[in-house]
């Protein structure tokens, strides 16, 4: 079987973890505008239905960028087979963030133009935002990078065993110092601690 390739490993990681930042923080921004190009009255109604919509961004995509996030790390200080379940749990994210992203533009839209015809405001116009479409992109290039380090990830370098915990190291431990005590009852008896 050929050895995996290691390259990558930087490049693949920081473009992840760049575009899991920006995907959170696009899913936490308004998507949707509506044109305020009618009289005064409806431009005031029109805001206070974009201001009080639940609908204007959608928390769920900043949820799951977090979580994309939090498995970067993860593969960052993991190894082995934890780091591969890590990496595909991040794919799954990422994924669902794109989707997250696409379901909520349009559920957005469909939900903001059902209230201004039930406010008898029909056919006002809405428009996605530029943070919509930053977030997507960044959705699109962090389900690519999570799907390229589920494929990568293992010929990727791993950080050294140093970095364990000293208990997870097989070692076996150094005989605990004897106390002061010890020492005198020892000398009482004859031995010399010092051989």
């Amino acid at each position: 079987m050929a050895e995996p390739r290691r390259g990558g490993f930087a490049l693949t990681v920081l473009v992840g973890l760049a575009a899991g930042v920006g995907a959170a923080v696009g899913g936490n921004q308004v998507w949707v505008v509506a044109d305020l190009t009618r009289t005064e009255e409806s431009a005031s109604l029109v805001t206070s239905f974009v201001l009080r919509s639940e609908g204007a961004s959608v928390p769920l995509a900043t949820a799951l960028g977090l979580v994309v996030l939090a498995c970067w790390g993860v593969v960052l200080v993991s190894r082995g087979r934890a780091r591969r379940v890590v990496a595909g749990l991040g794919a799954l994210a990422a994924l669902a963030t794109l989707v997250t992203y696409v379901v909520g533009a349009v559920t957005t839209m469909r939900d903001l133009a059902d209230d201004f015809d039930a406010a008898g405001l029909p056919g006002v116009d809405l428009d996605l935002t530029r943070w919509f479409f930053f977030g997507l992109a960044c959705a699109v290039v962090s389900a690519a990078a999570a799907v390229l380090a589920v494929r990568s990830v293992r010929g990727w370098p791993e950080m050294g065993s140093r970095y364990d915990a000293p208990g997870e190291q097989g070692t076996a431990k150094p005989a605990e110092d004897p106390s002061n005590l010890d020492l005198w009852k020892a000398l009482d008896q004859g031995d010399d601690p010092t051989r």
